[in-house]
C-alpha cells in the first residue's frame, strides 16, 4: 500500500466563501499510481471547514445565510475581547468564524475507485472559508494500491 501526502493551496475572498475543490483532489489522485483506496482531505485552519454536498449556487447562498444566523458577526463573543489576551498585531475579530467552523467538519474521507473519487452524482467536496481573504492549505493524504 502507498501513502502519498499532498497540499492544495487556495486563495480565498473576503467573508464566507465556498470553493469546490473536487477537481483539484481528482487531479492529485491522477498524479499518483493509486487505483483503489481512499483520500483523506483535512482543513488545516480553525476558521475553515469541509463538507460533501451539492455545488449548486443557490444552495451555497442558503448555506451562507444559515451559517450567519448560527453565529452572527455582530454577536458578543469573549474571543473578540482582544485586549484581554495575548494576540499578534494583525489578529482579527473572528469568533463568529470559529463557531461556524465548529458546526461543520475539518475532514472528509472519500473512497477512490478506478483512480476516481467515488462521489455520488450531485456530490462535491466543498472548502469553506469563514474568515477571508487568506491563503489557505488543505492537506490530502492519498492511500491505496
Amino acid at each position: 500500500m502507498q501513502i502519498i501526502n499532498k497540499l492544495l493551496e487556495i486563495e480565498t475572498f473576503p467573508g464566507i466563501n465556498i470553493h469546490n475543490i473536487t477537481p483539484q483532489i481528482q487531479d492529485l489522485i491522477l498524479s499518483t499510481s493509486i487505483k483503489i483506496g481512499q483520500v483523506l482531505v483535512f482543513s488545516r485552519h480553525t476558521t475553515t471547514a469541509l463538507a460533501i454536498n451539492e455545488n449548486e449556487e443557490r444552495l451555497l447562498e442558503d448555506v451562507k445565510v444559515f451559517l450567519r444566523k448560527l453565529a452572527p458577526e455582530s454577536g458578543k463573543y469573549l474571543h473578540n475581547d482582544l485586549h484581554l489576551r495575548d494576540v499578534p498585531p494583525d489578529e482579527p475579530i473572528n469568533a463568529h468564524s470559529h463557531l461556524m467552523a465548529m458546526m461543520l467538519s475539518t475532514s472528509e474521507v472519500i473512497p477512490i475507485v478506478e483512480r476516481k473519487l467515488a462521489l455520488g452524482t450531485y456530490q462535491s467536496v466543498l472548502f469553506f472559508e469563514l474568515d477571508g481573504p487568506r491563503k489557505r492549505t488543505v492537506f490530502c493524504q492519498i492511500s491505496g494500491l
